[in-house]
């Protein structure tokens, strides 16, 4: 972390008084430290909260990282905790086995590595050491924000929070299940509360009901948003517009952009789907001027095997290799329209943020709490489902979803609520 310099005290004619002098320097928080899990789609919610928060600058990702490979794969289940001491544990076997054998030199695998980087590069989210930097810099540069997403941080933000209550403020966001008040403040979409629904209750057997959470209704200290958090907004648009006019300026139009991702335990489909999605854009291509597509890590190769096939050759279809740059952004400010798969909340509200028109595919093989996803966003006006039949060229609107910026409003409001507020820029 850079120090922070104090300004000089203000000078007798001055009209403003500076926040520190204001408020204390132990009330301003000037950085946030972001846990993650690995997983983009967690991870770009955190980020996208504090920048929408004015952090983007003043941020530090750390990771909570899983072993990985072999048995490893079968043990995602466990809290991480428990599953580094038994990878710990096999890994003392194993190693003794080699010795007896002595063959530990030739069988020793290279660490793992996660997107091309050693494990040893990575920046683990050490309890221990971040409570430390809460503790040790708040005399100089005032709390710490704490933003975690996903399964796997929840023990490590929960921990920071009861050893550093005074000197952080920690934000869940995903709804944790249990104990919401070892958080400042939870953010978690509406539909994490499906269990609680009439339609819910009936879908359980009445003997593990219990077992089911969320069990009771969102506190004050509670967040709900529509979809999830991402780090798309008027500022982010217009930039992307800029950085990809080159690129999108002379693509004919109405340019409707695809958005492809995978099969899910709640949203399960196949070849089945994908071809029904690739007859469907076959049936509007007289109306647009153009299509572009694009697959997410999470696309099974039969299923982008299907799209190309069907909808490769069409001299009105442009299908994104994979390679960069990542086309995303400019898709986002450029498009006039979007298909996307029902599997993606992310891909889904990044969609919805732009007040265009967003048609979803396979919305009915959701089940469970994406149901619910899925029939807000509708009630909203702000989804339609993609039958094939859609005119492009008739354009339709909505308020674009603001979640992030609602829920950065939030933060501010329960800051101050306790004497602290955000450093102005």
């Amino acid at each position: 972390m850079r120090p922070i310099r104090l300004p000089e005290p203000p000078s007798p004619t001055s009209r403003g008084t500076p926040d520190i002098f204001e408020s204390g320097i132990h009330s301003v928080i000037r950085r946030a430290v972001v846990i993650g899990n690995g997983f983009p789609s967690c991870e770009n919610q955190s980020i996208g909260l504090v920048r929408a928060l004015g952090l983007s600058d003043q941020h530090v990702l750390y990771r909570v990282t899983r072993p990985k490979g072999g048995i490893n794969n079968w043990l995602r289940w466990l809290p991480v905790s428990v599953h580094k001491k038994i990878n710990y544990l096999l890994n003392l076997i194993h190693g003794y086995s080699q010795l007896l054998t002595k063959s530990q030199e030739k069988n020793l695998m290279p660490p793992p590595s996660e997107n091309g980087v050693g494990l040893s590069a990575i920046l683990e989210a050490d309890v221990k050491h971040i409570v430390n930097l809460a503790r040790e810099t708040y005399e100089k540069e005032g709390p710490l924000l704490v933003v975690a997403s996903g399964r796997d941080t929840i023990s490590v933000a929960s921990s920071i929070k009861r050893l550093a209550s005074d000197n952080v403020f920690v934000v869940q966001i995903q709804h944790p299940r249990s104990h919401l008040h070892r958080f400042d403040m939870v953010i978690t979409p509406k539909h994490d509360y499906y269990p609680l629904t009439p339609e819910a209750q009936i879908q359980v057997p009445w003997f593990i009901r219990k077992w089911i959470t969320p069990r009771e209704p969102p506190d004050s200290r509670v967040v709900l948003t529509t979809g999830a958090l991402h780090q798309i907004d008027f500022a982010a648009l217009r930039n992307a517009a800029i950085t990809w006019r080159d690129d999108f300026e002379h693509v004919p139009r109405p340019l409707l952009v695809v958005n492809i991702g995978g099969p899910t335990r709640n949203c399960r489909y196949g070849g089945d789907l994908a071809k029904q999605l690739a007859r469907s854009l076959l049936s509007v291509l007289v109306s647009c001027g153009s299509v572009r597509i694009s697959f997410s890590r999470r696309t099974p190769q039969k299923l982008s095997n299907i799209i190309v096939k069907e909808l490769g050759n069409n001299p009105k279809v442009y299908i994104w290799d994979g390679k960069e740059p990542n086309p995303h952004m400019g898709h986002l400010a450029w498009a006039d329209a979007f298909v996307v798969t029902a599997d993606s909340v992310s891909m889904i509200s990044e969609a919805c943020s732009t007040g265009k028109p967003v048609y979803v595919m396979g919305a009915e093989r959701c089940r469970w709490k994406f149901t619910e996803f899925h029939k807000l966003l509708r009630e909203k006006g702000v989804v339609r489902p993609f039958t094939g039949s859609e005119d492009m060229k008739e354009s339709w609107s909505y308020p674009p979803l603001n979640d992030t910026a609602d829920a950065a409003k939030r933060v501010r409001e329960t800051l101050a609520s306790r004497g602290w507020k955000l450093k102005t820029t």
